[in-house]
């Protein structure tokens, strides 16, 4: 029996000085989550219970959107939007290939077959090449605001619009960020799919999700799908699924939301400290931003030479650095069945051998992040 490789994995980045990982300092005292948390043990409502109901609506005003609908992850909120859009064996959902494996087991656990799309220079999804592959099986389009960066929304939406597609948004990494007339990432699409995973801006102490719509009708479809399709203990109404957010989830979402905005500035603050150090030196391509549109860095990364070598010799400096991913999601042995090729998909393939990513979040400290700059300079040199 293989062992659970996230054991290893946890115990090799426990080692590095700088860290991705910071829950350490970022519960360093958990007393009023402890609290919460005793509430829910004496009042025993683990599922569903009063937690639940305090987070959507505290999200919906952090999120400037109607309606909030917790699940067990953020993949589950893809899965479940899809399904509650219809979407069924023989479908075909549009997505780009540059993302976390979960966009497109999502659209696949859904019967969907994923379509990908190549991605430009900035990881997000080429719309310019969406409309290729629209077929008469293409009911919706999955775009990812990959690292925490806007898509071009105002150019999906018109595709959308132009073939009657559903747009279904991966904003896993991108709660607030925003457009220049501060529509937010995930209020664009029918629904967007948020993900709290420990290591996300937003986070919990475990799996978690949550899916903000403005819509009523898919909002209510939502709600039946992510408990057993149950209205009542007594009454099923459709048969649904069992995705709920857990209460003891939803207390510490409740606590870390208060916390977003400052960890939202925080990361901007070391990512433009970052760009501003590390645009001199030649072997790296800085990522650019859309004018119109704000990051909120869910991941730092850059492009570099020597992509491999640098990683090694960072993390050789206990600096914790990663490489997210190195390649595209059409290369992977579970895409085989949908037939795709190598070389199919040039920029994907080529941009995966030159990212690499830094730790950016609000506990790495200027003198950290000099130490980093640093270390990446004396490679190079």
């Amino acid at each position: 029996m293989k062992n659970n490789f996230l054991i290893k994995q946890y115990i090799s980045d426990k080692k590095m000085s700088i860290r991705h990982n910071y829950l350490s300092e970022q519960f360093n005292n958990p007393k009023e989550i402890f609290k919460s948390i005793n509430k829910i043990v004496k009042f025993n409502d683990f599922t569903l219970g009063r937690y639940v109901d305090l987070f959507e609506k505290e999200f919906c005003k952090y999120q400037k959107v109607k309606y909030a609908v917790g699940v067990g992850s953020g993949t589950d909120a893809i899965f479940l939007s899809l399904k509650a859009l219809g979407i069924k064996d023989g479908d075909e959902i549009i997505t780009p290939t540059y993302s976390f494996y979960a966009t497109a087991g999502a659209i696949a656990a859904a019967g969907a077959k994923p379509v990908f799309v190549d991605v430009k220079d900035d990881l997000n999804i080429d719309e310019n090449k969406i409309e290729k592959r629209i077929t008469k099986k293409t009911k919706a389009i999955v775009p990812v605001h990959w690292s925490g960066r806007i898509c071009n929304m105002k150019k999906i939406l018109r595709i959308s619009k132009k073939y009657n597609l559903h747009v279904v948004e991966d904003a896993c990494h991108a709660i607030l960020a925003h457009d220049d007339k501060k529509k937010y990432a995930g209020n664009f699409g029918i629904t967007g799919c948020f993900s709290m995973h420990p290591l996300k801006n937003l986070n919990v102490w475990g799996d978690g999700g949550i899916i903000a719509t403005n819509n009523k009708k898919i909002y209510e479809k939502l709600k039946l799908m992510r408990n057993h399709g149950l209205i009542s203990r007594d009454n099923c109404k459709i048969y649904g699924y069992n995705s709920r957010l857990d209460t003891i989830q939803a207390a510490v979402a409740l606590k870390m939301i208060k916390q977003i905005n400052f960890i939202t500035s925080s990361r901007i603050k070391n990512a433009n400290y970052l760009n501003a150090k590390l645009k001199s030196i030649k072997q790296i391509k800085l990522i650019k931003e859309q004018k119109k549109y704000k990051s909120v860095y869910h991941l730092y990364q850059f492009y570099c030479e020597k992509r491999n070598q640098l990683n090694n010799f960072l993390r050789s400096n206990k600096i914790d650095s990663k490489i997210h991913y190195p390649k595209p999601l059409h290369l992977h042995d579970a895409a085989k069945k949908f037939k795709y090729n190598k070389g199919q998909f040039k920029n994907a393939e080529k941009l995966s051998k030159k990212v690499i990513s830094i730790p950016v979040h609000e506990f790495v400290s200027k003198k950290q992040l000099d130490l980093i700059i640093n270390k990446i300079q004396k490679f190079y040199n």
